[in-house]
């Protein structure tokens, strides 16, 4: 089986158009592998709920999202920022498939509480149905994924990209998850972690070295090794080489998290 790498791309991880044109060039050179993406778009989302009088809150790095709210964020993650990269990618010479996680009813949620409180329209994934995203992987095309989903009936909520691309790299029998970010990695004492067991990240977590959102992310992280995707890494786009040395093994950059 060829290599199929899911990269999570976090909101600030590339700076505008030029970011994505190195990501299409790294794809491109990227010969026999396959690449699924799933993006957040944290910053843009806040931006407008701002400019519509609403406020952010967030638990634990996850955002409370109202039915108020649901509206502007499934208009910015599976309108803007999907069309935007979508086209970017295209146009530097990388098909691309655009869907959600309502697409074909790529993922089913129901609510998600967190601590015994109630986060509004936040989902729980429940069941995926990955065939949308391995057809569009045979046709030769990149599934960009906004992760807006559906619950049984079709009602639309707010799923944490980070949890939506660690189930779908699950499902669909990802080699390595891949976290692109506005950090270098995880940090312990001021240096980049660049290998971290899960039992390691979690006593990093337990003493509040690790916290605020990069909980979430390692939660994510270890509910993909947990279902047999073999890598996890956190890491700072470095380049076009930076898919290469992943996919080679030979990576001295960012966070690798195993069992």
């Amino acid at each position: 089986m060829k290599p199929r790498i899911l990269i999570k791309i976090g909101g600030r991880a590339f700076e505008g158009e030029d970011g994505f044109k190195d990501l299409a060039q790294a794809i491109r050179y990227s010969q026999n592998v396959e690449i699924i993406i799933v993006h957040g778009g944290g910053a843009e989302i806040s931006q407008a709920l701002k400019d519509a009088n609403r406020e952010s809150v967030f638990l634990d790095g996850i955002r409370v999202t109202h039915a108020e709210d649901m509206k502007i964020v499934e208009n910015v993650l599976s309108g803007t920022i999907n069309q935007r990269i979508a086209s970017w990618l295209n146009q530097n010479g990388v098909p691309c498939s655009r869907m959600s996680g309502k697409t074909k009813r790529l993922f089913i949620v129901e609510p998600l509480r967190r601590h015994g409180h109630d986060l509004g329209f936040v989902g729980k994934i429940r069941q995926v149905n990955p065939d949308v995203v391995l057809d569009a992987l045979k046709t030769g095309l990149v599934p960009v994924v906004s992760p807006i989903s559906g619950n049984e009936s079709g009602e639309s909520y707010n799923v944490n990209a980070d949890s939506a691309a660690a189930t779908l790299a699950a499902s669909a029998q990802c080699t390595d998850l891949v976290f692109i970010t506005n950090v270098p990695g995880v940090l312990v004492e001021g240096q980049i972690c660049l290998s971290l067991t899960v039992q390691k990240a979690k006593a990093l977590i337990a003493d509040g070295t690790i916290k605020d959102g990069m909980v979430a992310k390692m939660e994510s992280a270890f509910e993909a090794l947990d279902n047999k995707v073999p890598r996890v890494h956190i890491i700072q786009w470095q380049g076009h080489r930076t898919l290469q040395n992943i996919i080679t093994g030979d990576c001295t950059t960012g966070t690798t998290i195993h069992r």
